[in-house]
């Protein structure tokens, strides 16, 4: 009896893994092709790399989002570092930083808004599926349009914070004219497609999950 309760176990790690590893094989093509960019303008890029971290948050448990939002992190620091695809590269990477603030900035916004994408998607879809059912379209829209925002807001505020001169310099605007372009062209588009996207995946795969 022992035995098969250990298997039982065995088994369900052995399944989360590879379920874990096939959406952070997904993550890695949106994060380093071109299948997950969507150029508005040179310095204005919306991504789906959110996606396989909301939808890893609300399938596989928050502990798995959040780890798959530090994931999503590293792998952004990697391309803004090494091919970087706009002048503000020094938002993400501390490489391009000039003092210790903009370091510690860069490293906040590469990292922190993502990994809070996993944690806040799976939260969220956990607490709403006590209201609603289990596999709901609702506790998903949610999830996915809280997640997504969550990294719109968490960004904007991190460059308003550390980055607002030099980035209204570069693009020779006001700061709240930067910002707002990045919640209206970046943020909200992100947070449809997800809310769009993640239920789509999510409602199907779990029955799957379930049998």
């Amino acid at each position: 009896m022992a035995d098969k309760k250990n298997s039982r176990g065995i088994n369900k790690k052995t399944l989360m893994l590879v379920q874990f590893s096939i959406l952070l094989a997904i993550e890695a093509v949106f994060c380093f092709t071109v299948l997950g960019s969507i150029p508005f303008t040179p310095v204005v890029v919306a991504t789906l790399a959110m996606i396989p971290v909301i939808i890893t948050g609300m399938l596989l448990g928050v502990k798995a989002g959040t780890l798959m939002g530090f994931f999503a992190g590293l792998f952004s620091f990697i391309v803004w570092t090494f091919m970087p695809p706009s002048a503000l590269a020094f938002v993400f990477s501390p490489v391009y930083a000039e003092n210790f603030i903009e370091v510690i900035g860069s490293l906040f916004i590469c990292f922190v808004p993502r990994i809070l994408v996993g944690t806040v998607a799976g939260a969220l879809y956990n607490h709403m599926s006590k209201t609603f059912s289990e596999n709901n379209a609702i506790s998903y829209i949610i999830g996915a349009t809280l997640g997504s925002l969550t990294n719109t807001a968490l960004v904007v505020a991190g460059i308003a914070l550390f980055f607002g001169e030099r980035v209204s310099g570069l693009m020779g605007d006001a700061i709240m004219v930067i910002v707002n372009s990045l919640i209206i062209f970046n943020g909200v588009p992100e947070a449809i497609v997800s809310a769009i996207i993640c239920p789509a995946v999510c409602i199907p795969v779990r029955k799957i999950f379930t049998k």
